[in-house]
């Protein structure tokens, strides 16, 4: 579900809504094509949480516009970042991991829980980072602060998916709000 949400924010219908026309000072005119859609007009990253009871662990997976998702780890590190690169992978994951850690907390039923990266890829228009928290048997309740790409876009939507022993909940945070609480 958060993947085809996320490719019906991405696809073609950014393109149109950029592509829509706008009122200027002398009447309507349309705004010049984006290449790959970027800049576009809305702001938004998926964050999905699984607990995955055979193996323990809760599985998290968060994807963001690469352009935007690029934008803020420069400014976050004063360097150039391309994650379409290869070159610098070992680099680049260590920026990707220790920005989605600073800004993506959680809480397990109380305690405090330490996302280990797993790994990135590029998708589209869309970067997906995954995460793992180890030796989580039950989940009663989730506490989590999500701040992702608040830092750098103030009109920044942080949707969430959260599933446990086949139970979804869903919530929306609109930036400055960065908390949520999903209890089963």
């Amino acid at each position: 579900m958060a993947a085809s949400l996320f490719k019906w924010f991405t696809g073609p219908i950014l393109c149109a809504v950029s592509a829509l026309p706008l009122l200027g000072a002398s009447g309507p005119v349309t705004a010049p094509a984006a290449s790959a859609c970027a800049p576009h007009p809305l702001y938004i990253t998926v964050t999905e949480i699984n607990h995955n009871p055979k193996d323990r662990i809760l599985e998290v997976s968060c994807k963001m516009f690469t352009n935007d998702f690029e934008s803020v780890l420069e400014k976050a590190s004063g360097a150039r970042v391309d994650l379409s690169a290869t070159r610098d992978t070992s680099a680049t994951n260590k920026l990707i991991g220790t920005y989605v850690e600073r800004h993506l907390r959680l809480r397990v039923d109380g305690k405090a829980a330490a996302l280990q990266f797993v790994g990135s890829e590029k998708e589209e228009d869309g970067t997906w980072s995954y995460f793992q928290v180890n030796d989580v048997a039950a989940v009663k309740r989730i506490d989590v602060t999500n701040d992702l790409l608040y830092d750098g876009f103030p009109q920044e939507i942080n949707i969430m998916h959260v599933t446990v022993g086949g139970h979804r909940q869903s919530t929306r945070l609109d930036c400055p709000a960065a908390t949520a609480t999903f209890q089963f």
